[in-house]
């Protein structure tokens, strides 16, 4: 299959590995030239995937419209952020578009597939989640995701074209779900990451995570989601990795908070977007107008939007009425 990658930070560049590998012909497009010409050169991407060579048939093309000219499958790997700029390249495109991106919008309060039906509306929309942090399926660790789409014939067909033996993926009907808990599971990793960066313990990060896919699958079922999708792969599992691994930027964006940075410096230090940083915005927005309980996301967007004291959110969480666990 020909197959363009949309963006070339670690995940995009992971997957076009991966793509690559398993046969496909793919081109990888990024933002801006001199990034492909350093992955040209170098035979690696040394920015996000240090020491991973990737395949000299690997095309990288930094025209967008070109990129996209001759292919069957778009694979957007870009932040949410400047998500709806990019894919506003693929207004005529009828292939299959694969979103890998874990964001909500703001404005709109869409999740990535929900921009992909304004700026793509001939494509068929598939969402691929879950625990795979890019360093690792870039080494061909074992890894397990999931495919969403209301399109039966897309998600199988991206089932087939993505599969390899380190790296499989099931399928689901819940994309809204699928996605919703991908982008979620960020902002309580930015809480998993104070609850380190305060020095709190497993227990306190364990019930925090407990706690917190509780206001997660709430608020997924107020928006249409399915309940059950938040305890696999997309939900439990992605929050699971994210909240506790050391490769994640949340996590470690959070304990920089939890030490005492400011978010903003933080986010402006960083190499690669946080997104649970904008994320938490959203989904601030997103519980106020469902009018959903979600406590835990509720003290990350004040700490983080609102300037409120991280010992005071704690305290805070730790005083709420007493009441049965649901």
């Amino acid at each position: 299959m020909r197959i363009t990658v949309l963006g070339a930070g670690a995940w995009g560049t992971a997957l076009a590995r991966l793509l690559c590998v398993g046969g496909h012909e793919v081109t990888l497009w990024a933002h801006q030239a001199t990034a492909l010409d350093q992955i040209r050169a170098a035979g690696q991407n040394k920015k996000f995937l240090p020491g991973i060579r990737l395949p000299k048939d690997l095309v990288l093309e930094p025209r967008p419209a070109r990129a996209v000219a001759a292919s069957e499958c778009v694979v957007v790997a870009v932040p949410s952020q400047p998500f709806r700029d990019v894919t506003r390249h693929l207004a005529g495109f009828s292939g299959i578009v694969v979103s890998v991106t874990k964001g909500i919008e703001y404005d709109t309060g869409l999740t990535m597939s929900g921009v992909l039906g304004q700026n793509a509306p001939r494509a068929a929309c598939v969402a691929l989640s879950g625990p795979s942090f890019a360093m690792e399926v870039a080494r061909d660790i074992p890894t397990a995701v999931v495919a969403a789409s209301r399109n039966l014939a897309a998600t199988a067909q991206v089932q087939a074209v993505f599969s390899q033996p380190a790296f499989r993926v099931y399928t689901s009907t819940d994309l809204l779900g699928v996605e919703l808990g991908g982008a979620l599971k960020n902002v309580i990793a930015i809480a998993a990451g104070i609850s380190d960066g305060l020095g709190f313990g497993d227990n306190s990060k364990a019930a925090l995570v407990t706690r917190a896919i509780v206001e997660v699958r709430r608020l997924g079922i107020a928006c249409g989601a399915q309940p059950e999708t938040f305890t696999g792969l997309s939900g439990f599992g992605d929050l699971m990795a994210t909240c506790f691994s050391c490769l994640s930027r949340n996590r470690g964006f959070g304990e920089r908070v939890g030490r005492g940075e400011k978010p903003g410096d933080v986010a402006a230090s960083m190499v690669a977007v946080a997104e649970g940083y904008p994320t938490s915005r959203s989904a601030f927005r997103l519980a106020r107008k469902h009018h959903i309980s979600t406590p835990v996301i509720d003290e990350v967007y004040s700490m983080l939007y609102e300037g409120k004291d991280v010992a005071k959110s704690v305290k805070d969480l730790l005083s709420r009425d007493l009441k049965p666990e649901n």
